[in-house]
């Protein structure tokens, strides 16, 4: 089991390293949005929708909104370009026949480029960051009520696509506005703390860290990664010569990165465990489904987004106010 586990971790690692680094961004948005779409077919399972005409439904009602985030920009260019023309139009109508308080009110008044609300899209980070803190408050604090919790279809329905939506489109963020480097950065991150808290726990572990949701994990396994947060944070600073304030910045945005993703794994496990399965597929050899892989990372994507984002504002400012060299 383990050796088929690891063989398929190792094809599959390989796929993404290329993905991440060759691919164009436009491809590497196909090819990852196509994965979630693998897991939402997933979800749909798991949350009792079991007739596939439904399934296919719920796909569309995910791939709609991924397909306008994508165009997003390209949406505002289309608007700017048909506000542009429409009020050419009406301005040269106006001067036409003669309906000069208009024309003049045209000529002085300033209208705003809707071009300049492209970055409105980094405003729905908040939402999915928020969201991962509750689960994760809620799971810590009181696992049995989470297990108890009661959705309807719709709702469950909603929170699938809530979830997988945003974890495609913050990753491509990432891979768009911040390179492959940081991309990867994030990946290897859930990576190296799923590894160590597998063999940290498999060695060490006698504490539970959740039993009543997922009896396997354990404390040892838990903290086993978040040192694995650490270690990476120090290397990604060594390897980029950050200096040491921005150091620190990485390295506990890894681990809080880190933090969330296990509860996020935990959150996927209460849904496979209401569902009453172990699994939330098969298609990948010694690993389950697609889920089963990505759940971590559906839960860090967004956090990790965030932090990234705050973090590359505040070197910014402090390079324009010259408080760094």
């Amino acid at each position: 089991m383990l050796r088929e586990r690891v063989i398929t971790a190792i094809i599959l690692a390989s796929l993404v390293v290329l993905a991440v680094f060759q691919l164009p961004v436009e491809f590497f948005s196909l090819i990852f949005g196509f994965v979630i779409l693998l897991a939402a077919w997933e979800w749909s399972h798991l949350i009792g929708i079991t007739e596939p005409p439904k399934k296919y439904l719920f796909l569309l009602g995910l791939a709609v909104p991924m397909i306008w985030i994508q165009f997003w920009t390209q949406f505002l260019e289309a608007v700017q370009y048909l506000s542009e023309s429409t009020q050419q139009v009406f301005y040269q109508h106006a001067k036409k026949v003669g309906w000069s308080t208009i024309s003049n009110f045209m000529d002085a008044v300033d209208v705003p480029d809707v071009r300049y609300y492209s970055g409105a899209l980094e405003w729905l980070v908040i939402p999915p960051v928020i969201f991962w803190v509750l689960v994760m408050v809620l799971i810590k604090h009181t696992p049995t009520g989470v297990l108890n919790l009661e959705l309807t279809l719709p709702q469950k329905k909603w929170l699938g696509g809530f979830v997988l939506v945003l974890a495609w489109m913050f990753l491509v963020r990432l891979r768009t506005l911040y390179g492959p480097e940081m991309t990867m950065y994030l990946l290897i991150l859930i990576w190296v703390a799923d590894i160590s808290a597998y063999f940290t726990g498999k060695k060490f572990g006698k504490s539970k860290l959740a039993p009543e949701i997922s009896p396997g994990k354990t404390l040892a396994g838990f903290y086993g990664a978040l040192f694995s947060a650490i270690v990476c944070g120090i290397g990604l600073s060594l390897i980029y010569g950050f200096p040491l304030v921005n150091a620190s910045d990485f390295i506990l945005l890894s681990v809080l990165t880190v933090l969330i993703s296990i509860y996020g794994d935990l959150f996927f496990s209460v849904v496979k465990r209401k569902s009453g399965v172990k699994e939330s597929g098969s298609i990948l050899p010694g690993h389950g489904g697609i889920l089963d892989r990505i759940d971590s990372m559906i839960a860090a994507t967004p956090f990790f987004y965030a932090g990234i984002y705050i973090i590359y504002r505040m070197i910014e400012d402090a390079q324009a106010t010259g408080t760094v060299q």
